[in-house]
């Protein structure tokens, strides 16, 4: 009787107000926002005011690799474990909490499949960062006694480097290796660098600022010489570059939930059973996760996050070749049309989502708040508040006032050529005219080496 009334209340509600399950359209130059705004900006028949920043309408998305839209099946599978199957897949007592915990172990293997692993070896976490954290200090606070070194890269995700940072105000010994002016590590150096207490190797698979593709079954094979264990955030890299766990060799991998079309707060964590690798949990409770991650698991969100991992199996070929045309477009649309663009990061060996492109003579603040039309950002979603420069350019030995000037374009699943097209016009246009009020580019035109001036303080 109470179900009855319930669906009965909900269906009233629903039908009453039939425009909150009405499907947005993914982001377009012309579109408009079709839900009621919120209070925190205002919108017109002009335009959309948000923070101060006034804008014809909802921009194009081209910051894939911040966030991704949730894939409409992949919110097909979720919606039903939020109005109807809402048990806790914990309990084992009755049906609710059974189809819930069936839910989460689908979505395990689910996960699994995608990079060639067990489902017993793939831990549910809120996402990357604490995948990483739980990878980090777990394994080195495991090993302790034996291990007190650790080896990463200068350009790690920021969740990588504070954790490495944070062992060594425990005492803990961490190597940050430089790498190549195309983002890629020096195989030599990172064989140097290993050391009888080296307890792990971290190592991104794909950069998250310049893309580029790191070479992982080479770095797997030199761990595994070394009998060190390799740990990947592979958060940019799942869905949309081959992954296997077995040609890789890794012992550890961080997964995240949102850059794949699957919502935000949940990810997971690849932890191999053969040869075993422990960790010591960074959270105390109710020992769910075979005692690594305790916390009720959000079976939406796992469910989500399972059906993006089925989704990204069966398009991630199609999905690269059409991505792929698209990034040719826009770089090939940008150079065509502007001098001194310089790309960031191997062309060679990059997921071809990523585009992140410096733009010399022109204010780096100054053309990103002018593409207020385009979301894109200056570098990871992380640090993009910071007006440095981002480390990771610096890393690669990109000069400073080149670094100030880099746009991280991300193209995803759902972008469009007219999205492209559009972001060209408006990108081409925004450093033409930053350019005009420019005198260095004045005197670059002119044939001056603005290198060999002294310049004098006055």
């Amino acid at each position: 009787m109470t179900s009855k009334l319930l669906t009965s209340i909900l269906r009233n509600h629903l039908t009453k107000k039939p425009n909150l399950l009405r499907r947005q359209p993914f982001s377009t130059a012309a579109a408009e926002a079709l839900s009621d705004p919120p209070q925190n900006h205002e919108e017109t028949t002009s335009g959309i005011t948000m923070k101060g920043v006034k804008i014809a309408g909802r921009p194009l998305y081209l910051d894939v690799q911040a966030t991704s839209p949730v894939d409409p099946r992949v919110l097909d599978a979720m919606l039903p474990f939020y109005l109807s199957r809402y048990g806790n897949p914990h309990s084992r007592t009755h049906f609710y909490g059974w189809e819930s915990d069936n839910a989460v172990e689908h979505a395990r293997s689910q996960v699994a499949s995608l990079i060639n692993a067990s489902p017993k070896e793939i831990v549910f976490t809120s996402g990357a960062t604490e995948s990483n954290n739980i990878s980090i200090k777990g394994v080195m606070h495991f090993y302790k006694e034996k291990k007190k070194h650790v080896i990463t890269l200068q350009t790690e995700h920021k969740c990588v480097l504070d954790s490495c940072r944070h062992l060594q105000q425990e005492g803990f010994d961490v190597t940050y290796l430089p790498v190549e002016k195309d983002g890629l590590v020096d195989l030599e150096k990172l064989k140097s660098a290993i050391r009888p207490d080296t307890g792990l190797v971290s190592i991104m698979a794909v950069n998250n600022e310049i893309g580029v593709v790191q070479p992982m079954e080479e770095i797997g094979k030199i761990c595994k010489e070394f009998n060190v264990p390799f740990h990947t955030d592979a958060a940019q890299a799942l869905g949309k570059i081959v992954i296997d766990v077995d040609k890789w060799n890794v012992s550890l991998m961080s997964l995240s939930g949102h850059k794949i079309y699957a919502p935000k707060g949940i990810g997971a964590l690849y932890l191999r059973r053969r040869p075993r690798i422990r960790v010591e949990p960074q959270m105390n409770g109710g020992g769910q996760e075979r005692g690594i991650r305790s916390g009720t698991l959000p079976t939406p969100l796992v469910v989500g996050m399972g059906a993006a991992c089925e989704v990204a199996m069966k398009e991630m070929e199609y999905d690269e070749k059409r991505i792929s045309a698209l990034q040719q477009r826009l770089l090939n649309g940008i150079r065509s049309k502007l001098d001194g663009v310089e790309v960031n990061g191997s062309m060679e060996s990059r997921y071809v989502g990523n585009l992140n492109l410096s733009f010399a003579y022109v204010e780096g603040e100054s053309l990103l708040m002018g593409l207020k039309e385009v979301a894109v950002s200056s570098g990871s979603a992380c640090t993009s508040a910071s007006l440095e420069p981002s480390y990771v350019l610096r890393a690669l030995g990109v000069e400073e006032d080149m670094a100030h000037t880099s746009i991280r374009f991300g193209i995803g699943r759902f972008t469009t050529e007219e999205e492209i097209d559009r972001a060209i016009h408006l990108t081409v246009h925004q450093v033409e005219k930053l350019r005009e009020m420019s005198p260095l580019y004045e005197m670059v035109k002119e044939g001056i080496n603005i290198k060999d001036i002294q310049w004098s303080q006055h």
